[in-house]
C-alpha cells in the first residue's frame, strides 16, 4: 500500500491518502481515544503519542499533532500504523445506528439552501484541505458553522468563512448577513 501525504492549511494537520475508500460517504471526528472506540482505525492513531485529533473523510485520514511535535517524527509511526489497519481487514469505522440526517424536512427554505451551497460549494473544497464543515444554525441572518478535522483551529479558517463562505451565501441568499463560526 502506497499512501500518499499532503500539507493542510493547518500546520498541525497533515493529511494521508491511502488510495482506498475510508469512509466512502460521510465522515467522522475523533478528539480523544475515548470518542474513538467505535473506530479501529482512529483508535490505532490515538495510540501514537503526540496525535491530538483525527478526521475520517471520504478517501483521506487527516491527522492532527500536538503542536509541540515535528511531523518527522510522527509522520513514520502514522504510516505504519495506517497499513497496518488496513491488512488488518478490520472496519475503519464500525456502524451504529446513529445516523443524523442533515435534510430535515422542517428546516426553512433559506435553511435547506444554506445547506445546500454548504454540500454542494463548500464541502468539496474544504475538504481538499483535510476537512468540513458542518451546519449548526441560522438566526436572525446569521449562519453558524462548525469547522471540523485540519480546518478546526486552523489560522486560515477564520478567514475562510468570512471573506470566501460568508460572502458566497450573501451572493446567493440575501437574507444572509453574517457567518460566524460555531464555539468549539
Amino acid at each position: 500500500m502506497f499512501i500518499q501525504t499532503e500539507e493542510t492549511p493547518n500546520p498541525a494537520a497533515l493529511k494521508f491518502i491511502p488510495g482506498v475508500d475510508v469512509m466512502g460517504t460521510g465522515n467522522a471526528e475523533f478528539n480523544s481515544e475515548e470518542e474513538a472506540m467505535n473506530s479501529p482505525l482512529a483508535k490505532c492513531l490515538f495510540n501514537i503519542d503526540g496525535v491530538q485529533s483525527v478526521f475520517l473523510g471520504s478517501d483521506f485520514i487527516a491527522v492532527t499533532k500536538m503542536e509541540s511535535l515535528e511531523w518527522f517524527s510522527l509522520k513514520p509511526a502514522i504510516l505504519a500504523a495506517i497499513m497496518e489497519h488496513y491488512a488488518s481487514g478490520l472496519p475503519v469505522v464500525e456502524i451504529s445506528d446513529e445516523k443524523a440526517s442533515s435534510e430535515n424536512e422542517t428546516d426553512s427554505e433559506t435553511v435547506q439552501q444554506i445547506k445546500h451551497l454548504i454540500d454542494t460549494r463548500v464541502r468539496p473544497a474544504v475538504a481538499m484541505d483535510g476537512g468540513d464543515i458542518t451546519f449548526s444554525s441560522y438566526e436572525d441572518g446569521i449562519v453558524t458553522l462548525q469547522m471540523r478535522g485540519a480546518c478546526q483551529g486552523c489560522p486560515s479558517s477564520a478567514a475562510t468563512l468570512k471573506m470566501g463562505i460568508e460572502n458566497m451565501l450573501r451572493h446567493y441568499i440575501p437574507e444572509v448577513k453574517e457567518v460566524r463560526p460555531a464555539a468549539s
